[in-house]
């Protein structure tokens, strides 16, 4: 009787190393060394790493109680401690030669992870601080492109978002505007008096519209609003025709009547020259 659970245990250790192997030459990178800094980004990405290798839960699991006597349960408990042990060195193996001398006298890997908790999150508690003062202190400016500075207070806000701190969507987009460059001055009080509600989604194809203008050029907001207004050329707008405004244009050349700029010899009120 005790002949059958002693061979399909033997292989269970073997069975779960193959396994672990295998997972991990599929699987994609692993995180990046961790050093000290943004310890929950990295415990995030640790976490997942060691979820894709059915490791995870070794991180708070304590070893399964054995009976004596019986052949099964000391079996699994080998095959646990097996896996405990990759779990352990992943985790160790995340850490910079540094950490590691400090971390590698720890023996499980459930004491591990709650002691990178314990003392990191601690210092973590000031990093709230500084992602806030990043993005007060952030002010674009007209020698970078406003799409690439956007992207950058997009990465500050999703920081403050991980921070556990919530900021509402008019408050974001009322951010990102206010933030603009002096030169865009204009096109920041166009956007601050629409009376429509916006989002940040609704700030993308505007961000978008703005990619090819030049550093430091302003933004046209009569092409964004799409009147097609001309550069100095449009000078009154005529009568409507069933509900069409027509543009009137300025004459630019020379007066041959009175030589003045602006009118053509026909419109000149001066006296006609033989």
């Amino acid at each position: 009787m005790t002949t059958v659970p002693a061979q399909t245990s033997t292989p269970m250790g073997p069975l779960v190393g193959t396994q672990a192997a295998q997972t991990v030459a599929n699987h994609a990178e692993r995180p990046e060394k961790f050093s000290g800094l943004d310890f929950k980004r990295w415990q995030q990405k640790m976490l997942f790493y060691l979820t894709t290798l059915n490791l995870a839960r070794f991180l708070t699991e304590s070893p399964p109680a054995i009976t004596d006597g019986d052949v099964q349960s000391i079996s699994a408990l080998e095959a646990w401690k097996h896996s405990e042990y990759l779990c352990r060195n992943y985790v160790l193996n995340g850490l910079v030669d540094a950490l590691y001398n400090v971390h590698c006298k720890i023996t499980t890997a459930k004491e591990l992870w709650e002691s990178f908790d314990k003392k990191y999150r601690t210092e973590d508690a000031g990093t709230k601080k500084f992602v806030v003062a990043r993005f007060l202190d952030y002010k674009m400016v007209d020698t970078t492109t406003v799409l690439n500075q956007v992207q950058e207070l997009q990465i500050i806000l999703n920081d403050i978002h991980s921070e556990g701190m919530t900021l509402s969507e008019t408050f974001q987009v009322a951010a990102m505007i206010e933030k603009l460059p002096p030169s865009w001055v204009d096109f920041k009080n166009y956007l601050k008096h629409k009376r429509k509600e916006m989002t940040v989604e609704d700030l993308v194809p505007i961000w978008w519209s703005m990619v090819n203008l030049p550093v430091g050029t302003k933004k046209k907001i009569d092409n964004y609003k799409g009147k097609g207004k001309g550069k100095g050329k449009v000078v009154d707008l005529g009568p409507k025709k069933g509900g069409v405004r027509k543009q009137v244009f300025q004459f630019k050349g020379k007066c041959y009547n009175c030589g003045e700029h602006g009118h053509r010899a026909d419109k000149c009120k001066a006296p006609k020259q033989d």
